[in-house]
Parts: structure tokens; C-alpha cells; sequence
């Protein structure tokens, strides 16, 4: 099983999304990817945030672990803080499907692209039961 490391930064009522297909409906993803070999959870979140979204982080709270037997895939989702780095500024190819855009988008937006009511409700109640395995990604609205 691989195992995907993922961060939710909301600042504002805003979370910073990529504007990016999915194996789904949603045309907006989270930002991160594979634990490299050789790499802790912490350095693999930081690396991809950074890549992907051009923002530098500090890992936060364990939010939650799902998986997709699917895709036989573990993701682990932590809080993110910014600490610097520039919203946008990613590099060509830094991600197996093309990402056309970064941004913050309102919570109250995230319905509108795809996400669910209850992915939603988690992000503005702080993610309840942090640290939880949810078990499938469907779990946590994804």
C-alpha cells in the first residue's frame, strides 16, 4: 500500500486548494502526494505543499488517516500552518496530473466545486475527533 500525505491550511474561511482533476467529480484537490523512501510523514508534507503550491509550511494536528483500497493508497491529512513562500509559485510537472492554478477559495465555495457538505462542516467545526482513523475516504466526504 502507498502511503499519501495531504495539508489543509485554512486561513480566513479560506483553504488553499489546486485547481486539479481527481479520480472523481471535483476539479479542486488537496495539496500533497507520496512519501518519498527514505522520508518522514513531516519532510514528505513539507516538500510536497511547497512543490505543489509554492507555500512553505509547519505540519500541524494529525487530522485524520483514510484510505482508498481502490487505489490501494493510505492518506494521512495534517493541519498545515503558512509560514512563507509564495501562493502559485509551483515549477512544470511537479505533480502526475497538471496543475492549472492555486488558490484559497471560501469554504462557503466548496460545494460549488465538488466537495461535499460534510467535508465542508469538518473544515469550518476544526475537524472533530482529529487524529482519527476514518476509514474510507467516502468517511470524510471525500
Amino acid at each position: 500500500m502507498n502511503t499519501r500525505v495531504t495539508g489543509i491550511c485554512i486561513e480566513d474561511d479560506r483553504i488553499l486548494l489546486l485547481d486539479q482533476d481527481t479520480d472523481g467529480p471535483r476539479t479542486s484537490s488537496l495539496p500533497g502526494g507520496k512519501v518519498e523512501a527514505g522520508e518522514t510523514l513531516s519532510e514528505a508534507l513539507i516538500r510536497e505543499m511547497r512543490e505543489e503550491t509554492g507555500v512553505e509550511v509547519e505540519p500541524g494536528r494529525l487530522l485524520y488517516l483514510c484510505d482508498n483500497t481502490a487505489a490501494h493508497v493510505v492518506h494521512i491529512t495534517f493541519e498545515v500552518r503558512r509560514v512563507g513562500g509564495n501562493v502559485g509559485a509551483i515549477g512544470e510537472g511537479v505533480d502526475t496530473r497538471p496543475i492549472r492554478g492555486v488558490r484559497f477559495v471560501e469554504l462557503s465555495e466548496l460545494t460549488g466545486l465538488g466537495f461535499s457538505d460534510k467535508f465542508v462542516q469538518l473544515c469550518r467545526s476544526g475537524f472533530p475527533g482529529a487524529g482519527s482513523y476514518m476509514g474510507a475516504k467516502a468517511n470524510i466526504g471525500l
